[in-house]
């Protein structure tokens, strides 16, 4: 199944060598945004269920849309996966589709605009420590 995953990630999305904390800094006027999406796992299906469901419904090539970013995808244990995207702002109902069409059963979904904080923190910091 990580295979399947990976290759179909491979397939349908623009990764990036950039270094993290570049990749993660949205340039100013390029109408992309970030979107953190839980995909909170249906704890009364075992993964092999969920999984099955999620390839009936075409899960895995359609999300992510083709040509949106995924800057992050980790897993939570005992939650689900979390995924931050860099989506045109075009785009975002393209995403929220592929989403309503082919996770939910599989998982409980959640949306959240989000941003890179990790410079300005450090710097906030540097600043409060003199």
């Amino acid at each position: 199944m990580l295979k399947l995953l990976a290759a179909t990630l491979a397939a349908s999305c623009i990764f990036t060598t950039t270094p993290a904390h570049a990749q993660n800094a949205t340039p100013a006027g390029d109408s992309t945004f970030l979107l953190t999406i839980f995909l909170k796992h249906d704890e009364s299906k075992t993964l092999p269920q969920i999984n099955q469901q999620l390839k009936e419904q075409g899960y895995f090539k359609q999300f992510p849309p083709p040509g949106v970013e995924v800057v992050s995808w980790y897993v939570m244990m005992g939650i689900g996966q979390v995924v931050t995207l860099r989506v045109p702002a075009d785009r975002l109902r393209e995403v929220n589709r592929a989403i309503e069409s082919t996770a939910w059963g599989g998982y409980r979904t959640e949306f959240y605009p989000t941003y890179d904080y990790k410079a300005a923190a450090q710097k906030l910091r540097e600043e409060m420590n003199k």
